[in-house]
């Protein structure tokens, strides 16, 4: 009979190489394009962003360009996210199976997604925008490369997701208008507080085991007041929303938007009453359909101009 570890040792020399699937399948989880809610949340505030900048008609080329972009830069993201955490993951419960926790994927192949999406898109930028929004996508690659690693220094991380997702904003009047009007800084200060209610929401979900390995967050930061935080914080993105529809002109049909992502805002602090991961994690979703209703209130408002 064979001893047992002989046994381990030819289990381990007849181990089959990963196969061309399983090697797409780790980067397509790397990337989280399985899970493009990210991609959603980047993406309302550039369209909102684009229709307000074109008062309802933005170019379409540019439009395709911001798309295209968002998807590039939310990969590189997630990848450089995940280089960042590759020694936390895998003792958090939610991200334990994640391609560098598991060791699907080196943490170089992960820096070169980062470098290689993040250029496609500043080349995608160069060949078809304006020298000031190609001047702009500098600070949105700064702060992209930046986030990941805020959680490790600071309680809030959240602050810098918020400006790299937000940083569309000032990128599309750029793209459009060749310069950003004083209510378009107002809507991207909006998308910084939109993004710390929707991942303060998101790491509501993680702070039990946040805490025991010493990642910082807002959830932790925010502690018994999380709740009320949260509705402060979404009132103040409402109000300033609003104040943005009145400096663009914007009609009834617009603010009628603005009623339903409050109806949301409702519902989503309905949901995190109990501070249950899994309601948690659902109302860090239902924000994908607040991004919605606003954009939907522009689109519709300048339709029935």
């Amino acid at each position: 009979m064979t001893p047992p570890e002989i046994k381990v040792d030819i289990e381990i020399g007849t181990r089959r190489a990963p196969g061309w699937r399983e090697r797409l399948s780790a980067y397509v989880r790397l990337m989280r394009l399985n899970r493009p809610i990210g991609i959603y949340l980047l993406m309302w505030p550039a369209l909102w962003a684009l229709w307000l900048a074109g008062d309802g008609r933005p170019p379409w080329g540019i439009v395709l360009v911001f798309v295209t972009g968002v998807v590039l830069m939310r990969s590189a993201g997630c990848a450089i996210n995940d280089y960042a955490d590759r020694d936390f993951d895998g003792h958090v419960r939610r991200t334990r199976a994640r391609p560098l926790a598991v060791g699907d994927i080196a943490p170089r192949e992960a820096v070169g997604v980062f470098v290689t999406f993040s250029l496609l898109a500043f080349a995608m930028t160069v060949l078809a925008l304006n020298w000031q929004t190609i001047a702009m996508s500098f600070v949105a690659v700064v702060l992209a490369a930046i986030y990941p690693f805020m959680k490790r220094f600071t309680h809030v991380p959240q602050v810098f997701l918020g400006g790299a997702f937000g940083w569309a904003v000032p990128m599309a009047f750029t793209a459009i208008d060749g310069q950003v009007p004083g209510y378009a800084w107002i809507l991207f200060a909006s998308a910084v507080i939109w993004a710390l209610i929707y991942d303060t929401q998101y790491a509501m979900v993680d702070r039990d085991d946040d805490l025991k390995i010493g990642i910082k967050s807002t959830a932790i930061l925010f502690g018994r007041w999380d709740r009320l935080v949260i509705g402060c914080l979404q009132v103040l993105m409402l109000v300033m929303l609003a104040v943005v529809g009145r400096a663009a002109e914007l009609g009834w049909v617009y603010y009628a938007g603005l009623g339903a992502g409050a109806l949301m805002s409702v519902y989503q602090q309905f949901l995190i009453r109990a501070r249950e991961p899994r309601d948690c994690f659902a109302a860090f979703l239902n924000n994908n359909y607040f991004g919605m209703a606003i954009f939907l209130g522009l689109v519709l408002d300048y339709l029935l101009r």
